[in-house]
């Protein structure tokens, strides 16, 4: 397993798509937007395989984690826990980031508490999906 940064966009969009759009069935209009050109992608691999991605975005002291996906297949082996950690490991290292922000899927609300993570706010729906906000103080 290797996670690393990367510039191509087009890989992570790819998975992003195969996951978001094909597995999930979210609109291409409620995943694609303006915001990946100023976002740090992060791409995980299996071998030579690229299978996971994950974005970050700086806003104040906030750092936000999204669009973080696993492919099918890939999941289970510790890609997805090693993606938080990268991004979490990257925004400790941005001066002025005090708190990493991430919005989870509610079925997935119990992979981020293991990582740290506490849900904040009520429940609301993102692309038909049930979704709750959840921070991690730095």
């Amino acid at each position: 397993m290797k996670i690393e940064e990367t510039t191509d966009i087009d890989i992570c969009r790819t998975l992003r798509r195969m996951v978001f759009i094909n597995e999930q069935g979210i609109a291409e209009a409620d995943e694609w937007d303006d915001l990946d050109i100023q976002a740090v992608h992060l791409l995980a691999w299996q071998g030579s395989r690229p299978v996971g991605t994950a974005r970050i975005l700086l806003s104040g002291d906030i750092g936000k984690i999204g669009r973080v996906c696993v492919l099918q297949d890939a999941r289970g082996t510790g890609l997805g826990v090693g993606l938080i950690r990268v991004a979490v490991d990257k925004l400790r290292d941005c001066p002025g980031i005090t708190q990493a922000k991430l919005s989870s899927q509610v079925h997935a609300i119990g992979f981020y508490e293991k990582l740290g993570f506490t849900v904040i706010g009520q429940e609301y729906d993102d692309a038909g999906i049930p979704h709750r906000d959840m921070i991690l103080e730095l």
